[in-house]
């Protein structure tokens, strides 16, 4: 078996010297890049082992470009220029936005009305790609590189990741969330060993199309625990400082006492077994028996998308990580092989990925304030 190392250190997708963008580059950027240069001019480098970065998806505006260039030299103040760049933008929007309105009812109001719209389109590719370096910075702060494309490092159609990182992935979920992220991957392990081609018990075979949408639907399940954990920690925060019942344990108690009303109408017992009782009580303080007393609506509300931004995020990371130059480096057809390791790597990436794009969207709405998905 050939084994590939992650080649985690190279400077290809980092370029130091930024390219014109267009007409990105306006004179409100170039004044925008002498405060953030003149901002980290004094700064020092940290000493850390990640020689540059390695993410599959490389940025395609000089704002991603200057931070991805400041993780690799300085990764000490890449959130602070981050968040001048996030308050430059949003200024920016803002003018044009301003200018098109006072230019309503004249001979120039399709044409500000243009310039706004070209602004606000110009604004969110720059947005995506500062939300973007947000979340390699955090995958940075846990020594976790990220994998980068996987034509990289698969061999005669074989994909071995190494190290596995299991450890630092695990880190940065609590106690109750780590024991349903591991529950997640034993059902996809499981999965992918009963529904791809059968090699041995060590070795996994999943086809291309199938290994992509596993991981885009990984991130979005570590985006729906971080919405879940947030929303289950408000609640009790609530429920202790003002002994006020929460809106789940209502729900959950409204459904039990309408179906036993039914149980009534019908003719039913109106006696409620003891071994029935526990399946109609929410635990507040278990975060699985929270989730499960979920109604439809709340479920949807959780794992939502808040922003467009998101979205395209999680689009363009997985086009970046399973592609290469805009075509598929295999056949749709075609199986990786792999062993549960290296699957299992790439899933606690996908939802350590959810997780940081739920709180830097979160960080970025309060200064930018995002597209509604």
């Amino acid at each position: 078996m050939i084994i590939l190392r992650l080649q985690y250190y190279h400077d290809s997708c980092c370029p130091i010297k930024f390219k014109m963008q267009g007409n990105i580059l306006n004179w409100k950027s170039k004044c925008a890049i002498k405060r953030l240069q003149t901002t980290v001019a004094g700064a020092k480098s940290e000493e850390s082992e990640f020689e540059s970065v390695d993410a599959p998806l490389e940025p395609q505006t000089w704002e991603g470009s200057f931070l991805c260039g400041l993780l690799k030299n300085q990764p000490q103040v890449l959130p602070a220029a981050a968040t001048k760049q996030l308050q430059e933008l949003s200024n920016q929007r803002k003018d044009t936005l301003i200018r098109w309105e006072h230019s309503i009812g004249s001979p120039e109001d399709s044409l500000h009305r243009r310039i706004a719209e070209m602004k606000d389109q110009e604004c969110q590719t720059a947005i995506e790609d500062i939300m973007y370096m947000l979340i390699v910075y955090k995958f940075f702060k846990i020594e976790v590189p990220l994998v980068p494309n996987l034509s990289k490092l698969i061999s005669n159609r074989r994909l071995q990741i190494w190290p596995p990182r299991e450890t630092e992935l695990e880190s940065i979920h609590g106690p109750e969330v780590l024991g349903l992220i591991r529950e997640h991957l034993t059902s996809i392990i499981r999965w992918v060993h009963k529904n791809g081609p059968k090699i041995n018990r060590s070795t996994l075979r999943i086809k291309r199309l199938q290994f992509g949408w596993i991981y885009s639907a990984s991130i979005m399940y570590g985006y729906f625990l971080k919405s879940v954990t947030t929303r289950h920690r408000l609640e009790l925060i609530l429920a202790r400082s003002q002994e006020f019942c929460p809106i789940q344990f209502l729900n959950a108690q409204l459904k039990t006492t309408q179906k036993q009303e039914q149980e009534e109408t019908i003719g039913g017992s109106t006696e409620t077994s003891s071994s029935s009782k526990p399946s109609s009580v929410v635990d507040l303080h278990d975060l699985k028996s929270y989730m499960m007393g979920f109604d439809p609506k709340t479920l949807e509300l959780c794992a939502r998308l808040r922003s467009s931004e998101a979205s395209n995020l999680i689009e363009k990371h997985s086009w970046a990580l399973f592609r290469e130059n805009m075509k598929d480096f295999l056949e749709p057809d075609e199986a990786v092989i792999l062993d549960p390791s290296s699957l299992k790597r790439l899933l606690l990436e996908a939802i350590a990925f959810g997780s940081f794009l739920w709180d830097v969207e979160d960080y970025v709405d309060e200064i930018y304030k995002l597209h509604d998905s």
